[in-house]
């Protein structure tokens, strides 16, 4: 038990609070969400921001389950040791809408996998259903992230002017 508890811990971690985490979706989201809505895009800005509000709820709920697993919520990719805290230079901070979705593509498809990984691990019944219900959650984020991009960025076919 104790050797499935350490690599369920190794495993669940990075979720929390590691480079590609839940706490750097949230803080990389809040951000794309501000800027969003000062440059008139007020419904894509409402839209990130509800995702970044359900990446905090996944946050919550990774934390308690770290707790139930005996140790603390620290904000680091490796409970229960303080080392190597989380850096807000984990958010990616581009400006560009296009780069935006770019990464937060990539970010949620790294999410996916994650919990993929975790899912191979978790024994606990709880736990698991934890785990799958986060894991559809950035399937759906992943699929409004993808549509967002293709409403906003991708180029309308060319019209051939000799047709």
């Amino acid at each position: 038990m104790e050797q499935n508890r350490a690599c369920l811990l190794r495993t669940l971690s990075p979720a929390y609070a590691g480079r590609e985490g839940e706490l750097t979706a949230v803080l990389q989201y809040v951000y794309q969400s501000i800027l969003l809505d000062g440059c008139g895009k007020e419904k894509e800005a409402k839209t990130i921001l509800k995702i970044a509000v359900e990446e905090m709820r996944h946050l919550e709920k990774i934390g308690s389950i770290l707790v139930s697993l005996g140790v603390p919520p620290v904000f680091t990719a490796c409970p229960p040791y303080p080392v190597a805290y989380y850096s807000a230079a984990n958010v990616d901070y581009v400006r560009q809408i296009a780069q935006m979705l770019e990464s937060d593509i990539r970010a949620e498809r790294c999410a996916i996998a994650g919990y993929d990984r975790v899912l191979r691990v978790v024994t606990d019944g709880e736990i698991r259903a934890a785990i799958e219900g986060i894991r559809a959650d950035e399937v759906r984020h992943l699929e409004i992230f993808e549509q967002m991009r293709r409403e906003l960025c991708d180029q309308p076919p060319r019209q051939d002017p000799r047709a």
